[in-house]
């Protein structure tokens, strides 16, 4: 029998948002329970880096830019390259599905190279058969498949038992809403979410059923959240809680989240942060297949508008269509859930 290698030093590339980066977690976890002694070093975006809040298994972190535009991008890859080079690392893997992604491992020197197979993956030492029709985590996960037999779970954020909750909040006692997407979606005209009248029609109905509702976001919802504040009757409503902007961290965000009596969101980051603390979420889909983003459990519910052309996000086109009716979804139908 084959004696199994010990990889010591791995470094990860996984190039995306934080929810991508959730979603690579049971990658990294199986890692570490597999090479009970590596160090893991992530290679990620410089807006994902606060992942390292949810994921403690990961030691160290390389940010690059590599979305950057024009002669950016390659001085941002050899400025990469130039933190490989000599840190010893014995194993490289990625979740790039471009050509250029075996040719960017070949660069790194590194003795033993994982990627997903294409034209390029000679430049590889082992690669694995790209499966995008299961859970990107599975997806994820198939990577490590030549190398390791632990079986993928969904991602599993770890969370503070002796964490307090706002005064005026007790757990289970309310539902935490959050109704944005980045903007960096919102510019490439990826658009995953209902209009104003749906956030309004939502909030107000739960409030009149006598829900404590808490409003999330950041500083990318601050427009739609400052117009569902414009309501008088959303606002002075003392079962209403706007907590725009306040949660400290990812971490402070699934803390709170964990002890919601549900959590309401888009597919966007916050659901993948509610999926890894495992509460209740009705999640609304609206272009993108839920499919690939939300893992099957009894816990996790799809809202979606079930017209015939959905889902054609990714695999039939890049952006929204101008009617885009896939968002036009009946809020009751959430009511109906909680």
């Amino acid at each position: 029998m084959e004696r199994k290698k010990e990889y010591k030093n791995i470094l990860l590339l996984n190039w995306g948002g934080i929810g991508d980066e959730i979603l690579f977690m049971p990658v990294i976890k199986s890692l570490k329970e597999e090479f009970k002694n590596c160090k893991i070093t992530l290679a990620l975006e410089p807006r994902s880096s606060a992942i390292v809040q949810l994921c403690p298994d990961i030691d160290n972190i390389i940010k690059t830019d590599i979305k950057a535009s024009g002669i950016k991008k390659y001085i941002n890859i050899l400025k990469f390259l130039s933190c490989v080079w000599g840190k010893n690392f014995d194993l490289v893997i990625s979740s790039g599905k471009s050509l250029l992604v075996a040719v960017l491992l070949f660069l790194t020197g590194i003795k033993e190279r994982i990627g997903f197979r294409s034209k390029t993956s000679f430049l590889l030492t082992k690669s694995t058969e790209l499966n995008e029709n299961q859970y990107a985590s599975n997806m994820y996960h198939d990577l490590i498949s030549p190398i390791c037999d632990i079986t993928c779970s969904y991602p599993q954020i770890i969370t503070d038992d002796d964490y307090k909750l706002p005064e005026g909040l007790y757990e289970g006692g309310f539902i935490a809403l959050h109704p944005g997407v980045s903007k960096m979606s919102i510019k490439k005209n990826i658009l995953k979410c209902p209009d104003l009248s749906f956030w309004k029609n939502l909030i107000a109905a739960l409030l009149e059923k006598g829900e404590k509702t808490v409003l999330f976001g950041t500083r990318d919802d601050e427009e739609l959240i400052s117009k569902i504040i414009e309501d008088e009757k959303i606002s002075s409503n003392k079962n209403f809680v706007n907590y725009f902007n306040k949660t400290k961290s990812l971490l402070d965000m699934a803390n709170m989240f964990k002890r919601a009596k549900c959590v309401i969101c888009v597919d966007s980051a916050p659901m993948h942060v509610a999926v890894g603390v495992n509460a209740r979420t009705l999640a609304i889909f609206g272009p993108t297949n839920e499919k690939k983003l939300l893992p099957e459990n009894e816990n996790f519910c799809v809202i979606k508008n079930n017209i015939p052309c959905r889902p054609c996000l990714w695999h039939k086109r890049a952006q929204n269509c101008e009617e885009s009716g896939c968002l036009k979804i009946d809020y009751k139908e959430i009511i109906s859930k909680i």
